[in-house]
C-alpha cells in the first residue's frame, strides 16, 4: 500500500512510500481507505508541527472514510464490509472533554496519533463510528473534524433553536456545515463573506449575506436585525475579530470561538461582553457522540457537505496549495482518483 509519511516538519519532508499493509491487533480494525478531507490543522502541522510531540515517520490528516476489511480479535462494534469515519479526538467518547487545568487533553489522530493519509490503516474499534448511509466517501470524510464541530458548537453546547440568527463568518468547512446545520434546526442565517461568493451562500440557504471587507459590516447586521444582533457567532477568525463579533452579539448571545486564522490570541473591549451577557465558548471539535448524532441527522434530512474540490494521494501538495488558496468548503484526496485529476466537484 501507499502512505504519505513526514521525516521531519516542512512539506520538504514529506514522501509517499510503500509500506506492507498494517494487521489489526486485539480490538482494532483495518480499514481500506476510500477519501481523506483535509484540514487547516494538518497543514500546519505539516509546516510547522504545532508543538506536538510528533514521531517520526509520521503520517498525517485526521479525517477518513472507507470500508472494515478486516477484524482483529474481540472486535465487537463492526462487521466485514462496514463503512466507517474516524473520530478527530478518538479517546473522548461522551461528556466533559479529557484533560484538567494544568493538562487540556489534545490527543487528536493526524496530532498525538498517527494520522491517516494512507490506503490502509488500522484503528481501535472505538476510534470509528459508523458512516452516514446517504453519503460517499468523500463526503463522509468531512464529518470528524469539520461537520462535528460545527455540530458541537450549534447544537451541543449552543442549543440552537427555531427562530434564532446565527451569524457565520467565511465559507470554509465548519463555516459551511455551521449554515447547513443552522437552517436544519429553523435558525435565520446571516454569512460574512467576499461578494463573489454571495450567490453560492444563497443557494446554500444562507438567508442574508454581508461583505466582510466593508468598513460598515457590523452597522448593517445591526440594522437588518433591527438592533437586536444575533444570537450565535460561528466566531472562526480569532484574534482582535473577536471583539467585532461581540459588537454584533444580542443581549445574552452565544459565541462559539473555533479558529485562529487572524491569530491565537484573542482579544476584545469588555465593556460590551459584560454589559450583554455574552457567553463565550471555546470549542476545539467534540466527542464521537455528537459525531453519530450528526451522522444520524444527515442520514434523516437532504443535507450535504460542501466538497470544494478532490485530488488523488499522490497530488498532496496540490490539495495544500488549495488549502491556501481558502477553498469554499471541503478539500478532499480520493484513494481511487487519478494523479491530475483534481479540482473538481
Amino acid at each position: 500500500m501507499r502512505r504519505w509519511e513526514m521525516e521531519g516538519i516542512g512539506r520538504d519532508k514529506l514522501a509517499l512510500r510503500e509500506r506492507d499493509v498494517p494487521v489489526p491487533g486485539p480490538g482494532e480494525v483495518l480499514v481500506k481507505v476510500g477519501a481523506v478531507s483535509l484540514n487547516h490543522r494538518d497543514k500546519m502541522v505539516i509546516e510547522t508541527g504545532r508543538g506536538l510531540p510528533l514521531a517520526f515517520p509520521f503520517t498525517p490528516a485526521s479525517d477518513l472514510a472507507g470500508t472494515v476489511v478486516q477484524l482483529g480479535e474481540e472486535v465487537r462494534r463492526f462487521s466485514l464490509g462496514d463503512r466507517v469515519i474516524s473520530c478527530f479526538t478518538p479517546e473522548w467518547i461522551d461528556g466533559s472533554r479529557p484533560g484538567n487545568a494544568r493538562s487540556p487533553a489534545y490527543r487528536t489522530l493526524g496530532g498525538f496519533f498517527a494520522g491517516v493519509l494512507a490506503e490502509y490503516v488500522t484503528l481501535p474499534q472505538d476510534w470509528l463510528v459508523a458512516a452516514p448511509a446517504s453519503l460517499s466517501d468523500a463526503y463522509a470524510s468531512t464529518l470528524p473534524c469539520a461537520g462535528v464541530t460545527a455540530w458541537f458548537a450549534l447544537v451541543e453546547r449552543g442549543h440552537v433553536r427555531a427562530g434564532e440568527t446565527v451569524l457565520i463568518l467565511g465559507t470554509g468547512g465548519v463555516a459551511l456545515f455551521g449554515l447547513a446545520i443552522a437552517k436544519l434546526h429553523g435558525a435565520e442565517v446571516i454569512v460574512s463573506t467576499t461578494p463573489d461568493k454571495f450567490e453560492r451562500v444563497r443557494a446554500l440557504g444562507a438567508d442574508i449575506v454581508v461583505d466582510k471587507r466593508s468598513e460598515d459590516w457590523i452597522a448593517t447586521i445591526h440594522a437588518l436585525t433591527l438592533d437586536r444582533g444575533v444570537h450565535h457567532v460561528l466566531e472562526t477568525v480569532g484574534g482582535a475579530h473577536l471583539g467585532r463579533s461581540i459588537e454584533v452579539a444580542a443581549v445574552g448571545a452565544k459565541i462559539h470561538q473555533i479558529g485562529a486564522l487572524a491569530g491565537f490570541d484573542i482579544a476584545s473591549p469588555v465593556m460590551p461582553l459584560l454589559m450583554k451577557n455574552v457567553s463565550i465558548h471555546g470549542i476545539a471539535t467534540g466527542h464521537r457522540r455528537a459525531l453519530e448524532d450528526l451522522v444520524r441527522a444527515l442520514d434523516r434530512t437532504s443535507a450535504k457537505p460542501v466538497v470544494d474540490s478532490r485530488f488523488a494521494l499522490s497530488d498532496l501538495s496540490l490539495a495544500l496549495d488549495q488549502l491556501d488558496e481558502g477553498p469554499f468548503g471541503k478539500v478532499v484526496i480520493e484513494m481511487a482518483r487519478q494523479e491530475g485529476s483534481g479540482d473538481d466537484r
